[in-house]
């Protein structure tokens, strides 16, 4: 079913689908650069987060490169949970920068540390670098730590290709004794790379986010033919060891059915799911607080809530 877009963001919609269709007729076409910088422009919408106590830059080396980091915490002599912080941005886009006031507000409200990843990505780095990245700060992101107190619970977040992290490192880390993923927070996360579900055709133009730059997206990160459906964590194995499961959906997203859907699997397994869907929001909503804020501060609210959870 498509989504009604909510009034607060029938303008911002409305002119980013005038400047949609003018790019068209003119001729543009997408390329990293192009909308490595139109997502740059939605940063004047995030606003600044909190002030912190401890914000620090850091690296983790691995044999080829260097991962950068940045650490968050509200009290850095308090023990509290680590969440590793995986941003989105289609698998192209997207940096710690840009996530600086998301990640300060998780710190904040959840009253944890959180790790934020500056993983490769596409098209220079193609699948599976960033995951790669990504796997690798899981196994050693207790090294970072080491001027800061923190405890065993290890929880962690993505939004769109976040997400879409987050769930292949849950089935990648099912078996693995060394790492233990308690719990997992999906913001509208990417989960079906076949893009199979109604939604990405329903909402799949006028909201921001549409079905023909997904696929630009996922040609650009998919460079070696990689099966479409084996790589999806939404039909990744699972099992009942899953991690305890936070998922936000957003009602005008073509990603929306793919969300519910990964919920519905992980119920079916016996997972404990936590969901939550705003209707008239679009993808990224999280990226326009100054337009939404009610909607983020709520969705901070809940996330805050469920890594203070104890159960």
């Amino acid at each position: 079913m498509r989504g009604i877009i909510s009034p607060k963001l029938s303008d911002f919609i409305e002119q980013a689908n005038i400047a949609a269709e003018e790019a068209k007729a003119s001729g543009v076409i997408f390329t990293p650069s192009l909308v490595r910088g139109n997502l740059d422009k939605l940063a004047v919408f995030i606003g600044q987060g909190p002030e912190l106590v401890h914000v620090t830059e850091n690296t983790l080396d691995t044999v080829s490169h260097r991962i950068p980091v940045r650490i968050y915490s509200p009290t850095p002599d308090e023990v509290l949970p680590v969440v590793i912080h995986y941003h989105g941005g289609g698998h192209m886009c997207g940096d710690i920068t840009i996530y600086d006031a998301i990640s300060r507000k998780i710190a904040k409200s959840g009253h944890c540390i959180v790790i934020a990843v500056e993983y490769r990505l596409a098209p220079e780095h193609p699948y599976p670098a960033g995951i790669n990245d990504c796997q690798y700060v899981l196994e050693h992101y207790q090294t970072l730590l080491t001027n800061i107190k923190y405890n065993e619970q290890l929880i962690i977040l993505g939004d769109s290709a976040g997400g879409a992290i987050c769930t292949t490192l849950a089935s990648h880390n099912l078996h693995n004794n060394n790492i233990k993923i308690n719990k997992q927070i999906l913001i509208y996360p990417s989960v079906d790379y076949s893009m199979s579900f109604p939604s990405i055709e329903e909402n799949g133009v006028g909201f921001l986010l549409e079905t023909s730059k997904i696929n630009w997206y996922f040609k650009h990160y998919f460079q070696h033919n990689e099966p479409r459906k084996s790589v999806s964590p939404l039909f990744m194995p699972m099992d009942s060891s899953m991690p305890e499961t936070l998922i936000f959906t957003s009602g005008c997203d073509p990603l929306r059915d793919e969300g519910l859907a990964y919920g519905q699997v992980l119920k079916q397994l016996g997972v404990k799911v936590e969901e939550h869907t705003f209707d008239g929001m679009i993808h990224a909503f999280m990226l326009l607080d100054s337009l939404v804020k009610a909607e983020c501060d709520k969705t901070y609210e809940l996330i805050g809530k469920f890594i203070k959870n104890k159960s």
